[in-house]
């Protein structure tokens, strides 16, 4: 029986020998699928690192493109009508004026190269559009600007815009220093700022001017100047101007001291001759209240009142330059003799948040307490915001 099991154990390994053959081929198919799984492992793998690439592409900043060419590199937040919100990697948040700057995306410069030089296949459009659509950068770390960069202009601007929100204006400093027989010393600090609506314009300038020569005051000025000026039908506007002044180092035509506080509001209306984005030109008519309090040597106080006719420009030149003129015309009709003020400016922007100006001032027969005639010439620096 034992042979006979033999037999058949032996009879059926014989029989599987002669298909042989067949059984490689099963191993071949076996290898097949070895090769295809492989592939299969390579493909995830290619896959997975072609996901990666556009999630690196999608984490590309965006970049805040200023119009003298400034690139701040960051994430966009949100944008109005009228600002950019955009988070910076360096300088916070910061919040710009549509029609000075514009934002782009790594993946939209890609996308324009693209189209240029290369059509792209299905996959790379594919990292691109995901790039395009959902752009993300977020670094907290790099939120708050750090050492130095605290002090730089734009840093320096963003935190003076934050304070004084939609209201745009300029800080402007200048200091001279003189000795030579005698020691001599000016400072001026000055701070603008405005604010325009559709129909409305409100702007408001505070003036510290301190002057000394060999250790002696002769100028200790401290001045607020506002103005609203409306805007109505047919090229017409109304205009109201108040100017508070208290001088400390003033003296009078007698040489004694008189320290005052002056008031003069100057109500108006007039014409817009005309007005484009490059160039402005307003005239009119206003009358002017006086006000005047003598606080030393002893207490007195005046009022009287004065036509004027005045005229003011505004002009943008090339190269970033821009021209504004005031002039003011006293008649005679009060105080007998022709009183005339003008102030002249020529600014010129270095870049969004540096610029340089050179300031004319003329006074002749002001028909309030300063009765003392100047002429005035200023370079100024200033931080815009």
């Amino acid at each position: 029986m034992l042979g006979v099991i033999n037999r058949e154990f032996f009879w059926k390994l014989w029989a599987r020998s002669r298909v042989g053959c067949a059984v490689v081929l099963n191993f071949k198919k076996l290898g097949q699928r070895v090769v295809w799984a492989v592939a299969a492992v390579l493909a995830g793998g290619l896959g997975s690192s072609c996901l990666r690439a556009a999630e690196s592409v999608a984490a590309a900043p965006e970049v805040l493109i200023y119009a003298d060419g400034d690139r701040v590199r960051g994430k966009l937040v949100e944008k109005s009508n009228e600002l950019w919100v955009f988070q910076s990697e360096k300088f916070g948040l910061l919040k710009v004026p549509v029609e000075v700057a514009r934002v782009e995306t790594l993946a939209g410069v890609l996308a324009v190269t693209s189209d240029v030089k290369s059509p792209v296949n299905s996959q790379q459009a594919a990292v691109v559009t995901v790039a395009a659509t959902k752009p993300k950068h977020e670094d907290p770390d790099d939120v708050e600007p750090v050492g130095w960069a605290r002090f730089t202009p734009m840093a320096l601007t963003q935190t003076v815009r934050e304070f004084f929100g939609p209201w745009k204006g300029r800080f402007s400093i200048s200091v001279e220093d003189v000795t030579d027989a005698s020691s001599r010393n000016t400072t001026l600090l000055e701070l603008h700022m405005k604010r325009t609506w559709k129909r409305d314009e409100v702007d408001g300038t505070l003036r510290y001017d301190f002057s000394q020569t060999a250790h002696v005051a002769t100028k200790d000025l401290i001045k607020l100047t506002g103005s609203w000026r409306r805007d109505y039908a047919y090229k017409l506007f109304s205009i109201y101007r108040p100017t508070s002044e208290y001088n400390r180092a003033f003296k009078a035509s007698d040489g004694l001291a008189a320290n005052y506080m002056m008031l003069q509001q100057e109500i108006g209306a007039g014409v817009i001759v005309f007005t484009t984005p490059q160039r402005k030109l307003r005239t009119g008519l206003s009358e002017n209240l006086f006000d005047v309090w003598i606080v030393a040597p002893y207490t007195r106080h005046s009022s009287q009142t004065s036509e004027s006719i005045f005229a003011e420009m505004e002009w943008s030149l090339p190269w970033r330059l821009r021209l504004t003129e005031r002039g003011v015309w006293y008649p005679p009709f009060r105080s007998g003799s022709d009183g005339w003020e003008n102030r002249l400016e020529l600014n010129k922007k270095l870049t969004e948040t540096l610029s340089v100006a050179i300031r004319h001032e003329t006074r002749t027969n002001n028909p309030d307490v300063r009765i003392q005639d100047y002429t005035l010439l200023r370079l100024l620096v200033g931080l815009d915001f």
